[in-house]
């Protein structure tokens, strides 16, 4: 049965995988470390330097980014046509910071399609131990 198959084409719950649709929704990151720094690259083509927002907030790190665009063609020698198009582009991810962040120095360079930050490591604080009584 084409007809079947051609209906299944254009169906794009059949169309694009699972996999797809979640990748297309966040951008790649790799996060890896050394003795002084955590390093945190976020992979984001197509946004500018003004478009990221990125907070901490109670040792949660938020990367967030937004970008707006319109264009609009007209009539132009006598053809009888208007087009207007429109994309929108988003994303948030967070993360949970390690203890030994200092979340006062966090750096971040966007460029060549990449954010990346560096977070800079403290001491690692030895977390108090308490034994709890069972009643």
């Amino acid at each position: 049965m084409p007809h079947d198959r051609w209906q299944n084409f254009f169906n794009p719950e059949s169309f694009f995988s699972d996999e797809w649709l979640r990748s297309s929704k966040l951008p790649a990151v790799n996060i890896s470390e050394d003795d002084k720094n955590f390093y945190i690259d976020v992979v984001a083509p197509g946004f500018k330097k003004d478009d990221f927002t990125i907070n901490v907030d109670d040792d949660m790190l938020t990367i967030s980014a937004e970008t707006k665009m319109e264009s609009e063609e007209k009539d132009n020698n006598n053809k009888q046509y208007n087009r207007r198009e429109y994309s929108y582009n988003s994303f948030t991810r967070s993360f949970q910071l390690p203890d030994n962040v200092k979340d006062t120095n966090i750096e971040a360079k966007y460029a060549d399609g990449i954010l990346k930050l560096n977070l800079l490591k403290s001491e690692q604080k030895a977390k108090p131990k308490k034994q709890i009584a069972i009643g």
